[in-house]
């Protein structure tokens, strides 16, 4: 997937780029443009499949540029990223063509899940929301790794075993352990961390849950373990993830 980064804050465009790189081969950061007049010669030169660009820019905002490049038929697919206080505008964009927002910073739980919807757009033509289920997100997977999907979206908060898993599915969990790897593309013990700290980022972004509780309401007993796996998986600490909000 080749993405394109509008992003007129030097720091943000590069830890947004650091962050996409760190995700592996199959994303390729082919440019980076400072203005969204910038933006929109390099979508024309360089035919990204996928846009990350900010509101607020130099020349042309990030709402333009979306506009503009649409206008000239660009097949481009746009992510907004934007500040809080931007939050409820940017909500408010998905229906002028945007396809996903996302909330400065972006978690790395997060970036994986848009660009997992992106990838399903891109090739089926059709929009996941960001309130499916798991079940939802992985059509293609087997029936089986549906159901193990279903246990983790339901029982994440508890303690989820992959060989009692397999044992209530009547399966090997060898067999399970090779299935769930083929069909997401990742082992079930570290796709389970992720779901744990993208949902424990949703509810620090919420505020509905003080942040002291949140480790035990996803599914951690230790304060201190959660703390290590959220800077693990987000790449950075949970103390200024909480300073960012």
């Amino acid at each position: 997937m080749k993405i394109l980064i509008a992003e007129d804050e030097q720091r943000a465009r590069i830890g947004l780029r650091d962050l996409i790189r760190s995700l592996g081969g199959d994303y390729e950061v082919i440019g980076e443009a400072s203005n969204g007049q910038k933006a929109l010669e390099m979508i024309n030169a360089l035919k990204p499949d996928v846009v990350f660009t900010d509101i607020k820019m130099p020349y042309m905002s990030g709402l333009s540029l979306v506009n503009a490049a649409k206008e000239q038929k660009s097949k481009a697919r746009f992510v907004l990223v934007s500040a809080y206080a931007e939050f409820e505008y940017a909500k408010e964009a998905l229906s002028l063509g945007v396809d996903d927002y996302l909330l400065k910073p972006p978690t790395k739980a997060e970036l994986v899940k848009t660009l997992n919807n992106l990838e399903h757009i891109i090739k089926y033509g059709t929009r996941t929301s960001r309130n499916d289920s798991l079940k939802e997100q992985y059509t293609d997977a087997n029936p089986i790794i549906r159901d193990v999907l279903d246990i983790i979206e339901t029982g994440y908060a508890g303690n989820l075993n992959q060989q009692e898993i397999a044992l209530k599915l009547g399966v090997s969990p060898e067999y399970l352990s090779y299935l769930f790897a083929k069909n997401i593309g990742k082992p079930f013990s570290k796709f389970v961390r992720e779901y744990r700290i993208e949902t424990a980022c949703s509810l620090l972004k919420s505020g509905q849950i003080l942040s002291r509780d949140i480790p035990y309401q996803v599914g951690f007993s230790d304060a201190k373990y959660f703390a290590k796996v959220f800077h693990e998986v987000t790449g950075e600490s949970l103390t200024d993830f909480t300073r960012n909000l």
